[in-house]
């Protein structure tokens, strides 16, 4: 029977060679590209086109018509190659948009002829190029995956949406369209150039990417937007995104945008190589599992030039299938339940289903219909959750001490101690899940170094959870938060390239503080009153002003030498209590210009507070990611905007996890002195 899949589903193919199918509601250029374990093309080789159709393991038509078929041959793709996107394309001179011609139709087919997957594609407005269907490969096996999304701007702007710079997707698009037009007229000229347009606003980060990276929250969770694909990489860059100072990229968007929640970008930040020794071997491959059974997940099976990294990008596949196989579940029953309606609406406006029972009768066929159709889509749902799970299982021991909850061995064997020779990618900062599943839990993990400042709400009015507590223990718990954020990011930065300096004007997170005073790998003692905010924030401030200064100026080795080379972590509690207009000014400075030099900022503080300041703060806290030190509903992903629990990781109560991590810290730190 055909799977009957809606935008952002996937279903498993049983078979490596597979037939493609499109029945279009126009005649359409239909063309496909191979791609990374990120969806990027190699390059323009990578696509097939009718100005050349073959690559390995497929061939495309290579005429505009309504309906087209080409087989896929997934064993002969190469084992580079770990998306094949499926792409409808409107020609020039005939419709101007897939909106306002009859949906079209695409499948996935055995060899025998019998079709495994199907979907309608939907939804369409001004969208001149779509990808329709993405065949991917996951721990060892191949899935379809319905997808439904493109540019109004044509094949041009997909293409470099996807990866290939703008000058080679140019090339391509205007390649694929003479080879349907050989012989256009001059006035042609301008509904081609069109279609060559960059789409508008897409930054290097992604197809439709917005400021802050991933693409934009939608309006309604139930239209998944093509996942954020990063830009053309520098080899051997694996997963890299938009090069911007210091490494990284922007973090997660605010957190309270007007338009909804914030997305939560999970980009691989751009590294290079700094050693020319070999990549680590990969993972072992899945173990064979029974006929009919899913391959049994590994740690690590996704792309990376270290284990690091693979595992880094798996939780990002993790999270990304769980947004999508939640969408579709969800949109299956919206469906069912607006069919549903109408068939009723129809069965009581239908004059004949008043008289004799049939009335019931047609009503009690249209909630049975409904009810089969959610059962379908619960069995897909359980299946691909039950997956999941079974990949949660085996990631979670596997993690690294950055990414790993506070309660993993990793910081209790003593495996976490000495100095790293480099920062993490990326730090856990807690969980995610949703409501279908919420014990699959998803880790949160932020880029390193952190673009964006992390905001700690220890106000009452942040959630249902906050508004239950008392307030003494909520702003406790808050500070408790940030501390062992502050021992996580220590413990896995070189023993030198972390420098943690605190702001308590009141003295009221003394208790919290206890851990970091009585190891003394704070850079002084906690600030407090007025007169230590003000030198706090100047040192911090001068810092930032030498550290501009000299890279301007192409010359960073050229600071004074009391200058503090390493990254500086600020923690500020309970703000704005104990600033003047100038110390404000002074943070505000250093949240919108510490980060690209090295300087980052936490804060524990109530929004509320800061209302005596009026709107002068606001850019200050849409500028920080805030989380909360309970369950909090604030976050979203970048594919379909669900809203997603976030649980922060803190240490098990009576635990010693902390200690014996600021231990091995000191010990370490003693140790790399000459």
């Amino acid at each position: 029977m055909t799977a009957e899949l809606v935008r952002g589903q996937n279903h498993p193919l049983s078979h490596s060679r597979v037939e493609v199918r499109v029945s279009a509601g126009t005649p359409v250029l239909a063309l496909a590209f191979a791609g990374d374990d990120e969806g990027r093309p190699a390059g323009p080789e990578a696509v097939a086109h009718p100005g050349a159709r073959a690559l390995p393991g497929l061939e495309v038509p290579g005429a505009v018509a309504g309906q087209h078929r080409f087989t896929v041959d997934l064993d002969a793709v190469g084992p580079a190659v770990h998306r094949v996107e499926v792409v409808l394309v409107l020609p020039p001179g005939g419709p101007v948009r897939f909106g306002a011609v009859p949906a079209s139709y695409v499948a996935v087919a055995d060899p025998e002829g019998a079709e495994l997957a199907g979907y309608t594609l939907t939804g369409l407005d001004s969208e001149t190029a779509v990808v329709a269907l993405e065949l991917y490969r996951r721990q060892g096996a191949w899935k379809v995956r319905a997808v439904g999304q493109g540019y109004a701007d044509g094949l041009g702007a997909l293409l470099s949406g996807a990866g290939l710079p703008g000058p080679a997707a140019a090339t391509v698009a205007a390649a694929a369209l003479r080879a349907v037009a050989p012989d256009p007229a001059p006035t042609a000229a301008p509904t081609v150039a069109r279609d060559l347009r960059a789409p508008r606003d897409a930054g290097p980060a992604g197809r439709d990417s917005g400021p802050d990276g991933p693409a934009p929250v939608p309006s309604t969770p139930s239209v998944a937007p093509v996942p954020p694909v990063p830009s053309a990489p520098e080899p051997p860059e694996p997963v890299p995104v938009s090069a911007v100072p210091y490494g990284g990229t922007p973090g997660p968007a605010p957190a309270d945008t007007p338009d909804g929640p914030p997305t939560i970008s999970y980009a691989h930040p751009r590294r290079r190589r700094t050693s020319t020794e070999p990549p680590e071997p990969a993972p072992r491959p899945a173990e064979p599992a029974r006929p009919g059974e899913p391959p049994r997940p590994v740690a690590g099976d996704a792309g990376g030039w270290s284990m690091e990294e693979r595992l880094y990008n798996q939780v990002w596949g993790m999270f990304e299938d769980l947004a999508r196989t939640v969408a579709a579940y969800r949109g299956a029953v919206e469906f069912a339940d607006s069919r549903m309606d109408r068939e009723l609406d129809e069965a009581l406006s239908d004059p004949r289903h008043r008289i004799g029972g049939s009335g019931n009768a047609a009503r009690d066929a249209a909630r049975a219909r409904r009810d089969e159709l959610v059962d379908r889509a619960q069995a897909v749902l359980d299946r691909d959750l039950a997956q999941l799970v079974a990949e949660t299982e085996v990631v979670e021991p596997a993690l690294p001490a950055a990414y790993a909850r506070w309660s993993n061995p990793v910081w209790h064997s003593g495996s976490a101690a000495g100095l790293p020779e480099e920062s993490p990618l990326a730090l856990r900062l807690g969980d995610l899940h949703l409501p279908e599943r919420p014990d699959l839990r998803i880790p949160m993990l932020m880029r390193l170094p952190l673009e964006r400042g992390l905001w700690i709400d220890n106000g009452r009015t942040g959630s249902e959870a906050a508004m239950t507590m008392d307030t003494d223990r909520l702003r406790r718990a808050a500070m408790d938060m940030a501390v062992a954020h502050a021992v996580r990011l220590l413990a896995v930065h070189p023993g030198d390239r972390l420098t943690v300096h605190v702001i308590d004007a009141a003295g009221a997170g003394a208790a919290s503080l206890v851990p970091l005073v009585r190891s003394g790998v704070l850079a002084g003692p906690p600030a407090a009153g007025p007169d230590a905010v003000t030198r706090t924030l100047a040192a911090l401030t001068r810092r930032v002003d030498l550290v501009q200064m000299a890279l301007r100026a192409g010359a960073p080795e050229d600071l004074p030498p009391d200058v503090d080379t390493a990254e500086q972590l600020l923690i500020v509690h309970d703000f704005p209590h104990g600033f003047d207009d100038r110390a404000v000014t002074q943070l505000r400075y250093l949240a919108d210009e510490g980060p690209a030099v090295g300087v980052h900022l936490l804060m524990v503080a109530d929004r509320d507070e800061a209302s005596a300041y009026g709107p002068l703060l606001d850019p200050l806290w849409r500028s920080l990611m805030r989380l909360s030190p309970v369950p909090d509903s604030h976050l979203a992903d970048p594919w379909v905007g669900h809203a997603w629990t976030f649980e922060p990781d803190l240490p098990p109560p009576g635990s010693r996890v902390l200690d014996q991590a600021l231990d091995r810290i000191v010990a370490a730190r003693r140790g790399a002195r000459p």
